[in-house]
């Protein structure tokens, strides 16, 4: 009998091209869509039902079957409190990292063993190598599609149950795949953004769940400029929104021409500090520290040199490995780092390897 592989399949053109490329290559497949919030389902910007039915008639034409599953209990309470505590405490979480460490490759994984299959498949842009009795986690090979730095809490145990089919592939010929094999979702667009919030304004959406604690907003020499709206609502080196010098957050009152941005928040005073200029010294970062270290294999050694990325969206940055042990890591950057934000993941590589992260501090 052929290995059953059980492949997630979002209504995306990533995942059905994984899915395909797995049938052709003589698995028994079965496509499993996970609905992982179910708060808005009537709400313009939840697009969980148009997806299962994308993913449904993706399935169709590959002719595998599909399943659907309901993770939003386990996801709320796995990955959405978690987030919610991380914004009250004024920190700036990335749920799409838990998501992947919590729901896609563990309430997944488990279920889809239970549905008699033996690894799982995913449409993200990565690779598994084995390598010296290790499974590691490589980049995908689109640099402008990579996603391991969503993928860096993998364990050895979830690395060795998981395909991605198409980490190999650039995403131009992805969508090639899908279109010679007349998938009806070859040209649907990306999405972007947070799962559980989809297009939805940002703020409107926290709105909703956490309480506003207005509070001074002050530049460095501690001259208050305006009032803020809660410290939960503001991210470091946010530009846009904050209220000074115009609600867009523009030219400032002073006339300087230089932009106000988001650069600290002090939680015991509960005030929001702003400056002036992109380039800002309390905006650039020449260490960090990080906690909550999930390694793919063994942690980096002290004195190691390697490159890492404090965002997804950011070239890699060489750094020394300062402090490594139980209680996470320290980092100091050949080149000042800009915006270092408290709450996101900071990820490490070795070249292509991607070693795991820690969460800024």
């Amino acid at each position: 009998m052929a290995e059953r592989i059980v492949v997630g399949m979002s209504g995306g053109v990533d995942s059905a091209v994984a899915a395909l490329l797995l049938k052709r290559e003589g698995y028994d497949v079965v496509g499993l869509f996970m609905k992982n919030w179910e708060d808005d389902d009537d709400d313009e910007y939840c697009s969980t039902r148009a997806d299962l039915i994308d993913a449904a008639a993706a399935a169709d034409v590959i002719g595998i079957d599909l399943e659907a599953v309901n993770f939003s209990a386990e996801y709320k309470e796995r990955v959405f409190a978690e987030f919610l505590r991380e914004y009250q405490a004024g920190r700036t979480p990335n749920p799409d990292v838990l998501c992947n460490a919590e729901i896609k490759f563990k309430a997944f994984l488990d279920h889809a063993i239970a549905l008699g299959a033996t690894r799982i498949a995913t449409g993200h842009y990565a690779r598994v190598v084995q390598k010296n009795g290790l499974y590691e986690l490589h980049r995908g090979s689109d640099p402008s599609k990579d996603q391991s730095y969503f993928l860096h809490r993998l364990t050895q145990a979830q690395l060795a149950k998981v395909i991605f089919p198409i980490g190999n592939q650039i995403k131009s010929e992805v969508r090639r795949i899908a279109q010679a094999a007349t998938l009806p979702n070859h040209a649907k667009k990306d999405s972007t953004g947070i799962c559980f919030i989809g297009e939805r304004p940002f703020r409107e959406f926290l709105n909703r769940y956490l309480v506003r604690e207005p509070g001074p907003i002050k530049d460095p020499a501690g001259k208050t400029l305006g009032q803020h709206i809660g410290l939960a609502f503001y991210t470091i080196g946010q530009r846009k929104g904050i209220g000074v010098g115009g609600i867009a957050g523009g030219v400032a009152a002073s006339g300087t021409g230089n932009a106000w941005y988001v650069a600290g928040k002090d939680m015991a005073s509960n005030t929001l500090v702003v400056v002036q200029g992109h380039d800002h010294p309390l905006l650039l970062k020449r260490s960090l520290k990080a906690q909550d270290a999930s390694w793919t294999a063994a942690a980096p050694r002290e004195g190691a040199t390697h490159t890492a990325k404090t965002r997804y969206r950011q070239t890699d940055a060489t750094c020394l490995v300062m402090r490594s042990d139980d209680e996470g890591i320290g980092l100091e950057f050949a080149q000042l780092q800009w915006a270092v934000t408290p709450g996101q993941s900071v990820v490490l590589y070795d070249g292509a390897v991607c070693l795991g992260g820690a969460v800024i501090q």
